[in-house]
């Protein structure tokens, strides 16, 4: 019988537009450009709620009142701390690597080293070793970011919000409110988004039955690709290299030319305007305001008049990762450290969306079609040519 040809085949690259799994976490609508956290507007979390109100929605379906909001505040702050055996280690490995790569290794030394983080058999705790990954993933990242820096890390402070708190740790300073409430509003914007990458990478560990380590310790090994989390870092070092927006303008000429992809444009499920991305627009413009320096954020708005212009019937609008990068270096953190922000707060869509997983759980396990040569006789190695 003659084999089909991987043309003939009816298959879906990638597992694109393939349904795995149900779920009430959130929502994404490409088509209108929407984005909702168990029913919930993401614009109206970013303009009403807090990180820790979100991440309270996400891994248990509804708004919490005030003092569940406070107990919930309370046990994130109580699992902030990382042992300093685990950052002893981090110190210790082979530098220079990529704070993405460390993050991945702080994770797997929390599992072995950290003694309330046991490999949890009951759904309970799985979903408690998980929160308590969310309080301790910001303070990783930020004593990563410090250890590159060749400077100690800064204890978490007890006193102040999740997002604060993380700015703290980053430069030993406390956060002016505005770069506190942006560094918010950007936890919120990141902390869920449908079955991307690194969630289903994530959930298909947790669907085998092993710890919620090892598959967090999956979604960050995911979120570092350039395609996925690794792509604001990519878009930033894109806009540093232009002095002027007539330079960003002919390099966006060449680029269309050459059919050339421009970094933070285009999205795998939206075929309209980002909504993250218009939320980070604005405070992009705010901030760089505030600090007085324009240029990234003028060479931004260059770049994006001309790709809408030009593109923008075909759905290559700006996507979450075009504002992101400019908003972090106005806030002075580094470019390597920006994927990793995007784990600190999308930690929660992975602990959320695994917990819902597993109350129905299913190994997950697609097939591929085989489209290679078959009935080949062995050679003996003497004889081949």
């Amino acid at each position: 019988m003659t084999k089909p040809s991987e043309k003939e085949i009816e298959f879906a690259k990638g597992l694109e537009g393939v349904v795995a799994t149900t779920t009430q976490v959130g929502s994404v609508d490409g088509t209108a450009g929407k984005l909702a956290y168990r029913g919930y507007d993401v614009n109206d979390l970013a303009e009403h709620s807090t990180y820790e109100e979100t991440v309270y929605l996400l891994l248990y379906g509804a708004l919490p009142t005030r003092s569940e909001l406070a107990g919930f505040t309370d046990k994130l702050v109580g699992y902030r701390t990382v042992p300093e055996e685990a950052l002893a280690r981090i110190r210790d490995l082979p530098c220079p690597c990529h704070p993405m790569s460390m993050l991945r290794s702080g994770i797997s030394l929390l599992e072995c080293i950290d003694d309330a983080c046991r490999i949890a058999e009951n759904l309970e705790s799985k979903q408690d070793a998980g929160i308590q990954l969310i309080g301790q993933m910001a303070t990783l990242a930020a004593a990563i970011s410090r250890i590159l820096e060749q400077k100690p890390p800064v204890a978490p402070d007890p006193e102040l919000s999740h997002a604060g708190n993380f700015l703290y740790m980053l430069s030993g300073r406390q956060p002016e409110p505005l770069a506190e409430r942006v560094m918010d509003i950007a936890l919120i914007l990141h902390a869920d988004h449908g079955m991307n990458a690194s969630t289903f990478a994530s959930m298909v560990v947790a669907s085998t039955l092993s710890d919620i380590h090892s598959a967090v310790s999956s979604g960050i090994a995911t979120l570092k690709g350039s395609l996925h989390g690794g792509a604001n870092e990519r878009v930033i070092r894109m806009l540093e290299q232009f002095s002027t927006p007539e330079e960003a303008l002919a390099y966006v000429d060449k680029a269309m030319e050459n059919k050339e992809k421009i970094m933070g444009f285009g999205h795998r499920v939206y075929k309209t305007y980002d909504p993250r991305a218009r939320i980070f627009q604005r405070y992009a413009r705010d901030l760089s305001e505030l600090t007085g320096d324009m240029k990234l954020y003028n060479v931004a708005e260059a770049i994006e008049k001309k790709v809408v212009a030009t593109l923008g019937h075909k759905g290559i609008l700006p996507n979450v990762d075009f504002y992101s990068g400019i908003i972090y270096h106005a806030l002075g953190i580094d470019a390597t450290l920006f994927t990793p922000i995007f784990a600190v707060s999308r930690v929660a869509g992975w602990v959320a969306r695994i917990m819902e997983y597993l109350e129905n759980n299913r190994l997950f396990r697609p097939r591929a079609v085989y489209v290679g040569p078959e009935d080949l006789p062995y050679i003996p190695i003497d004889q081949r040519g």
